[in-house]
């Protein structure tokens, strides 16, 4: 039997941020190859008013198309308005109220059995108004900062509590973050750890001294893999780069705190040993992990970083704060190190692992259970046994 599955998500790669919510994309397509599920995608795009909406950020998202083929998926882009920065508590009612009407024509040609919401906020309470009207039942995904940060803030907390005591269903992407959302008061019974997957295939331990060439980078190479902003703690890798002579460090991705991380690496000397990339495409990230000694993200809260697993499913070890799931993943010396969120501690640890580098199968290893299969077999049963499919 086809469950008709609704994936709602604010999270989802478009022509003009191909890398945004990519993990959100894969699990979608993951789930769509499967026989026995139909799914739609709804990526609803936050729009502020005139004149804000003429900002370069946002003026490529007016010129998405509302409905697309992405990837082999159907994906529909409806418009929702919001008010940057201070408007998060709003955004529940106005997005509900600008994507019913989509909503119920799709479900009245037909007829959806779930929705898979993929992030706690905005998307988790829209999703129990959606489900509420059509009269079926709702899941919900946490990955990380919807809890730690939405979870907590005393405008959206109730609607985030109510989206998880509401749901059939929940998604924790580590047992951390399971912890952390019974913490908040909902049920541990109806909370199933749903690890994140990885293209093995793709990330793959490949000749590191070859990577390092093929991208002009010489000498240790530490990389770091996240947008740049504070909570990621790139500029505590900034501070620990003069203690390690000789390192270079890359950092990929893209964030407010760009021109703060460059302005800290003249003050400290070091701008000549840290490369800011910016944004790079998802697919060339495994040369740059292959090409790495380590990877670092001392994030100040994670769910389960995606970037941590890629990185080992390359044979590169992490250097990682104690953030959600972090042990279930360091769960041996070969994996990296776990450590405090200072420069002389990650430094030391960096050193370590440049100078005593881990055997690098032993290494990947650690991430060979992170599968898209694992991850689609899961999710898959999961629905199917909240809408009583299976």
């Amino acid at each position: 039997m086809t469950i008709r599955v609704l994936m709602l998500s604010t999270l989802f790669p478009d022509i003009s941020r191909p890398n945004f919510g990519v993990f959100v994309e894969r699990q979608a397509r993951e789930l769509a190859s499967r026989p026995e599920a139909y799914v739609t995608v709804v990526a609803p795009i936050g729009i502020p008013p005139w004149p804000l909406s003429n900002a370069d950020h946002y003026q490529p998202l007016t010129r998405l198309p509302e409905k697309e083929r992405w990837r082999d998926l159907t994906v529909y882009r409806p418009r929702f308005p919001i008010l940057p920065k201070i408007g998060g508590r709003f955004n529940v009612a106005t997005m509900t109220h600008a994507i019913m009407p989509l909503i119920r024509r799709l479900h009245g040609e037909r007829p959806f059995d779930v929705i898979d919401a993929s992030f706690f906020y905005p998307d988790g309470p829209v999703a129990a108004n959606i489900a509420k009207a059509l009269g079926i039942p709702f899941s919900v995904k946490a990955r990380g900062a919807d809890i730690h940060h939405w979870g907590h803030a005393p405008a959206t907390r109730k609607a985030v509590l109510r989206a998880g005591t509401q749901a059939a269903g929940l998604l924790a992407v580590s047992g951390a973050m399971k912890r952390s959302m019974v913490a908040l008061g909902m049920d541990p019974d109806k909370i199933a750890v749903h690890y994140t997957g990885v293209d093995l295939d793709r990330f793959a331990i490949m000749d590191r001294a070859a990577a390092k060439s093929e991208l002009d980078l010489a000498g240790p190479v530490v990389l770091s893999v996240g947008a740049l902003i504070p909570r990621k703690g790139q500029d505590l890798l900034i501070c620990a780069l003069p203690s390690l002579p000789g390192v270079t460090l890359i950092l990929i991705g893209e964030g407010p705190e760009r021109g703060n991380l460059q302005s800290l690496a003249e003050r400290l000397g070091v701008a000549d040993r840290v490369g800011i990339l910016g944004a790079v495409p998802h697919d060339r990230l495994p040369q740059f992990l292959a090409a790495a000694d380590v990877m670092a993200l001392p994030s100040a809260s994670e769910g389960l970083a995606n970037a941590w697993v890629e990185a080992l499913a390359c044979g590169t070890p992490i250097v990682i704060s104690d953030v959600g799931g972090a042990r279930e993943l360091v769960d041996r010396p070969e994996a990296g190190r776990i450590v405090g969120r200072e420069p002389t501690e990650i430094a030391a640890a960096v050193r370590e692992l440049i100078d005593n580098p881990p055997d690098r199968e032993a290494t990947r290893e650690t991430a060979l259970r992170f599968t898209w299969k694992a991850n689609g077999d899961a999710l898959l049963a999961h629905l199917q046994g909240i809408a009583g499919t299976v």
